[in-house]
Order: C-alpha cells, then sequence, then structure tokens
C-alpha cells in the first residue's frame, strides 16, 4: 500500500519520501530487539551537542510489561489505534547532566536521534508514528526515570497494517493525503522559494 504525498519542490531521497505516520499497523506481527536494532543503531550515530548523547529509549513490545505500561498512559484517541503495534518506545531526554547542569539542547538532540531512528526503520520496511498525547509524569513514574530524566514524546512501531481495522474516523484521517507548508513559508532570509 503507497500512501499518497503531496507535490515537492526538490526531489528527496527515497526513505523520506516513503515515510508517513500510519495509525494502522500489522495486528499480528512480531517484533523483536534484533528487528529494530538498526534503527536503534542509527539513533545512536545521530549528533547531540558536546557528544553529550542526552537520549535513552525505552521500548516495549506487544505483550509485554512495559508496552502495557507505555500504551496505559496514552490518550484514548491514541490507545485506540497504538495498542496494536509491534512496540511502542518512550523516547526519554536527560535534560540534567551528571553535574546537575541543565542540559537545555537536549530535547533538540533527542528529536534528532528519533528522525534518525524514524529513517531507518522506514529503510527497514517498517512504520513509525511518533506522537505526544500520553500522561508523560506518570510514564515516568511508572518506568522508574529519575528527576533527570523526562519522556517527552512516544514512538509506535510496526509494518503497515489494514486501515479496514481502524475506527471510521480514522480511516478518514489514515486515507488523506500528506501536506507540508511550502518551502516559502518555512525557510527565510535570502533564500527565496516562492
Amino acid at each position: 500500500m503507497s500512501h499518497e504525498h503531496g507535490a515537492h519542490q526538490f526531489t528527496v531521497t527515497d526513505v523520506l519520501e516513503q515515510r508517513w505516520s500510519p495509525r494502522a499497523f500489522a495486528r499480528d506481527e512480531v517484533l523483536d530487539q534484533k528487528r529494530l536494532g538498526p534503527a536503534f543503531e542509527a539513533a545512536r550515530w545521530s549528533p547531540s551537542s558536546g557528544n553529550s548523547q542526552p537520549w535513552t529509549f525505552v521500548v516495549g513490545f506487544r505483550g509485554d510489561d512495559i508496552f502495557q505500561k507505555i500504551v496505559g498512559t496514552m490518550a484514548s484517541g491514541n490507545h485506540v489505534w497504538a495498542q496494536h503495534a509491534g512496540a511502542v518506545v518512550a523516547n526519554v531526554a536527560s535534560v540534567v547532566d551528571a553535574e546537575g547542569n541543565p542540559q537545555s539542547h537536549a530535547v533538540y538532540d533527542l528529536g534528532q536521534a528519533v528522525a534518525h531512528f524514524s529513517i531507518q526503520a522506514t529503510a527497514e520496511g517498517l512504520m513509525v508514528h511518533q506522537m505526544s498525547g500520553f500522561d508523560a509524569q506518570t510514564l515516568g513514574r511508572d518506568l522508574d526515570l529519575d528527576s533527570s530524566q523526562r519522556v517527552v514524546t512516544l514512538m509506535v512501531v510496526g509494518s503497515l497494517g489494514d486501515p479496514a481495522d481502524l475506527p471510521e474516523k480514522l480511516q478518514e484521517r489514515e486515507a488523506r493525503p500528506r501536506e507540508r507548508k511550502p518551502l516559502s513559508e518555512i525557510v527565510v532570509g535570502s533564500a527565496n522559494y516562492a
């Protein structure tokens, strides 16, 4: 199944063209650490300020306790579809370093690591849907994170499933074309992409 994308002003690499965020995941897929290994390896090698690498990924596979903890903190609109994915990941930033100093760049660096993960996962034939609709404080407690760590976002990972398995409202959202603002709205300064 392919997903309709909006027009591109410039050509991008195939893996970026293929990346999108579905809600329909294969309900019978069994993922494991080996299958996700390349994506986590890509995240590990992403750039970070001062090579601080202020990220941690807490992964749960469908059916295990960590999966249940993560899915259990999701907003109902996310829970309804995310519970069927092969894996869920809590993306954690270390917002304070070992000396107790704030790491103002930690969330940005985590975002880069998540982007590297999602691109490598796409190259491996997996789909990633990132989300912010969850109770971060409860999840942080449930995962026994310390005060220097913050769950920033979640990722749902798996193979593309059948959109017909989704509630009707989500089926409609799944069928919408992927759209982005034009370059002329997001790039300012000397560049002119009108």
